[in-house]
């Protein structure tokens, strides 16, 4: 690969975002022909620049409350747009649907595992957590998902970073937290969970468990960027963006969607919800992608179409109450 100029990465400052970038850092480095296990030359290459986000900042109020998922990467992107940086590593279940103009998710690398896991020390799963037990949570889906299945919960909102939320179950401030597991597997917490809720029965949000390259549309040929792009991650998630676009997904709906591929094709559970858990809307479907001549915006396709029927079944019972 011809020599080229180092290519900076964003990221927030949170332990998990710096466990997510390095992962990608030495990945990216491997890519520029540099030895991702030599720590200097890794960072000559493919330098991590720290960006605090305002959703790093505000800590004691839901996203939905502040603007929403955007808090996460508008600093990032504002420095992408700049010339600051050449590329950002998000979770991309953080992204919001819509992307800044020029900026594009320029590569899905493998997918870790999206499920959602359920930690306690009262209980091995949500069904045995005791009546009106208190159940922290900031996910506005993991909130209606669990009142749907358990009504009598007490649901608080809970903030904070991974040690945060770990640190206030361990002080008592909530019976049963829920987190996403590809998290905890990436700052080599997996083993804490008590259980995994079944991705079938509760969705986790589009994209869970994988990470998104954001870059310039200009950048998009890059060669460096095509020896990280894992084409069977990318199908899954654009389905279940599909699905996020069409029902308007920010921090304000609660939406799960969980895609598969198997033997050649595609298949796609979505749901949205009430806040209260009162209402689910659930659809799914499938496609052949063997035959596709774009298995991404095939999927993208399927998700939208199951989306919006959601969307006009549900009117406004799935919108925030007023």
């Amino acid at each position: 690969m011809p020599m080229q100029p180092p290519v900076r990465i964003g990221a927030r400052g949170s332990k998990l975002s710096l466990a997510q970038a390095g992962i990608m850092q030495r990945r990216i480095a491997a890519a520029l022909g540099a030895d991702p296990n030599d720590a200097a030359q890794v960072e000559r290459v493919a330098p991590l620049i720290v960006i605090t986000t305002s959703g790093d900042r505000i800590q004691d109020r839901r996203l939905l409350e502040v603007g929403g998922k955007g808090l996460f990467t508008k600093e990032i992107e504002e420095a992408l747009l700049d010339g600051r940086i050449d590329c950002a590593i998000h979770s991309l279940k953080d992204m919001p649907a819509a992307l800044p103009e020029g900026l594009c998710i320029a590569a899905i690398p493998e997918r870790e595992d999206p499920r959602d896991a359920f930690l306690s020390p009262k209980a091995q799963r949500l069904e045995d957590l005791p009546q009106g037990a208190v159940l922290g949570t900031a996910s506005l889906r993991r909130q209606a998902q669990a009142l749907h299945r358990r009504p009598d919960l007490d649901v608080q909102m809970l903030r904070g970073n991974v040690d945060t939320r770990l640190a206030k179950l361990a002080a008592g401030d909530a019976d049963a937290i829920l987190l996403a597991l590809s998290g905890l597997k990436r700052l080599g917490l997996g083993h804490l969970p008590q259980s995994l809720l079944d991705p079938v029965e509760c969705p986790p949000a589009p994209g869970q468990g994988a990470l998104a390259i954001e870059t310039r549309l200009a950048d998009i040929g890059a060669p460096w960027l095509a020896a990280i792009r894992h084409a069977p991650s990318a199908v899954a998630v654009a389905a279940e963006r599909g699905a996020m676009t069409a029902l308007e997904g920010s921090c304000k709906t609660a939406i799960g969607a969980f895609a598969r591929l198997r033997n050649g094709g595609l298949h796609l559970i979505v749901e949205a919800l009430s806040q209260d858990g009162v209402h689910r809307f659930r659809r799914e479907g499938s496609a052949e992608l063997s035959s596709a001549r774009d298995p991404q915006e095939t999927a993208r396709a399927l998700g939208l179409s199951l989306g919006e029927a959601i969307a006009e079944e549900a009117g406004d019972l799935i919108l925030p109450p007023h």
